[in-house]
């Protein structure tokens, strides 16, 4: 079923807009039929980032309430941040967990690597469930105390159906947690 393309020559790529947190690029792309087109993009800065899905005990995941600027609201979701120079998946996801949920992890299985909007985006960021948990607490840079939330796994329904576990990663990371520990029994 895979149909391998040839991707698209890029004649001419250009930085059009910059802030602190993104850079915007121009794409000026030939396709093999001969169209050209220009997109645009969001450059990543090819840290990547991660996502835990911290598992209290075998029916019990903590979230966090964490402020969203893109949305002014506060939504649940995971763990999660950048990679730092230097780590990797699994020590950024740790660190995040101890600095974000209170607690390390003496297991961290990686689920998946997604991306967010590839049409747009360079980012990847890896998903990670974490067993095992022990209390450690780690300074972070989030700017209040972030809300730490158990939720069992056999209320997963409500908690999709909820407004603010909207964000589109923290679902994927729960769905793929809950076929992963579906498949380990």
């Amino acid at each position: 079923m895979d149909h391998a393309k040839e991707k698209p020559e890029i004649l001419k790529a250009e930085l059009v807009a910059e802030s602190r947190l993104f850079k915007v690029e121009s794409l000026h792309l030939k396709f093999s039929n001969g169209v050209e087109r220009v997109y645009e993009r969001m450059r990543g800065g090819n840290r990547g980032a991660v996502m835990v899905v911290p598992l209290i005990d075998r029916d019990t995941l903590l979230l966090v309430r964490e402020y969203a600027a893109g949305t002014h609201s506060y939504e649940l979701g995971f763990p999660k941040g950048l990679i730092d120079p230097g780590e990797d998946a699994a020590m950024a996801g740790n660190r995040e967990l101890m600095e974000e949920a209170g607690f390390g992890a003496r297991e961290l299985i990686p689920l998946k690597q997604v991306s967010l909007a590839p049409g747009y985006f360079a980012s990847r960021m890896d998903i990670l469930l974490a067993r095992d948990l022990y209390p450690e607490q780690r300074e972070g840079d989030e700017p209040e105390p972030l809300d730490v939330i158990p939720w069992p796994l056999s209320e997963m329904d409500s908690l999709l159906a909820r407004p603010d576990f909207s964000e589109a990663r923290s679902i994927s990371a729960l769905l793929l947690a809950r076929k992963w520990l579906d498949e380990e029994e």
